[in-house]
């Protein structure tokens, strides 16, 4: 194992740290990674930057992330629960992720759950899904489907082979039942109409939405569409949303600029459909990880605590049948 540490870790405390009354909260993170790159097994990490990332420069945790890494940036907060997000690992090797993943849980005890990778409209889908199912960790599949890059671009019904209305990508959906898995989804808020489409088309499978559906920066125009497609997609029983990767390139992560978007989302699905999560190390772009989930605490405090416990912990251990 390299002993080079993530950049992005928060910096060790000179001081014994400030208590606060729920720093005994019980935290499930559901959603963030780990990597080595000796490995050269995730190429838009070792040839960084990829043009038209949605965090612009990435390059600063471009470094080996492990379990201990994540260990030492959580600071006070009592993390009870780890669950691993495929990081796009080589897309030729998908069982390959797997495979590392049981085996660094074999070593160090984490993560305690993971999302895998498939892809739901390529030849092999059926051959894939089967193999990761029979992984113990294993709990639901990512694929990131294909979309268009700006609001202004998207139009009903559009059928982009690879996006979530094309048929191909949806048989391949389909299938995730025959396998217990749930589906994880990132895509812009302008495609969260799509997935209500295929979350009406499917309502016996879940699908969890990754970032709280992406809402992008924070203009009130930009705000205003991102709750009407959330808005749209929570009207889906069988859907549930993931409080994370909130940060915006150029603008300052801090508690008042994300108060609007984590609120609203509670206020769309309830605390019993929406779970808190760091995307860390990614979002260590913009804050610690101890600051994430301070922000998430604060913002959060005025909630009854049966609510706060659904949002940081009890929905993600049902999720991903955690014990």
């Amino acid at each position: 194992m390299t002993t080079e540490r993530a950049t992005v870790s928060a910096p060790a405390e000179s001081k014994a740290p400030e208590r606060f009354p729920d720093d005994d909260l019980p935290i499930i993170d559901a959603h963030h990674h780990y990597w080595d790159l000796s490995l050269r097994k995730h190429p838009w990490l070792i040839d960084a930057p990829v043009p038209g990332h949605r965090y612009g420069d990435y390059r600063a945790f471009c470094v080996d992330f492990w379990p201990e890494d994540y260990a030492r940036a959580v600071g006070r907060h009592r993390i009870v629960g780890n669950v691993y997000m495929e990081a796009e690992w080589d897309h030729d090797d998908p069982i390959g992720e797997t495979r590392w993943i049981h085996d660094l849980a074999a070593r160090t005890g984490f993560p305690h759950a993971m999302i895998a990778q498939a892809w739901l409209d390529r030849d092999d889908v059926a051959e894939v899904l089967a193999a990761q199912a029979q992984f113990e960790l294993v709990r639901a599949i990512r694929h990131k489907p294909r979309g268009v890059a700006r609001w202004q671009d998207w139009t009903p019904g559009h059928g982009l082979p690879g996006s979530m209305l094309c048929p191909r990508y949806r048989e391949g959906y389909a299938r995730l039942a025959d396998h217990d898995l749930h589906f994880e989804l990132q895509t812009p808020y302008w495609h969260l109409p799509d997935a209500a489409d295929l979350a009406r088309a499917f309502p016996h499978i879940l699908m969890v939405i990754n970032h709280a559906g992406v809402p992008g920066d924070r203009d009130p125009d930009t705000l205003r569409r991102w709750r009407a497609a959330m808005a749209e997609v929570a009207t889906c029983p069988n859907v549930m949303v993931k409080i994370s990767g909130l940060g915006v390139p150029g603008e300052a992560w801090t508690r008042e600029s994300n108060d609007y978007v984590v609120r609203e989302t509670i206020a769309l699905f309830g605390a019993e459909r929406c779970m808190f999560a760091s995307n860390f190390p990614v979002d260590g772009l913009f804050r610690s990880l101890e600051g994430i989930f301070d922000d998430f605490k604060a913002i959060t405090a005025g909630l009854a605590p049966a609510d706060r416990l659904r949002l940081f912990h009890d929905n993600a251990k049902a999720v991903y049948r955690l014990t």
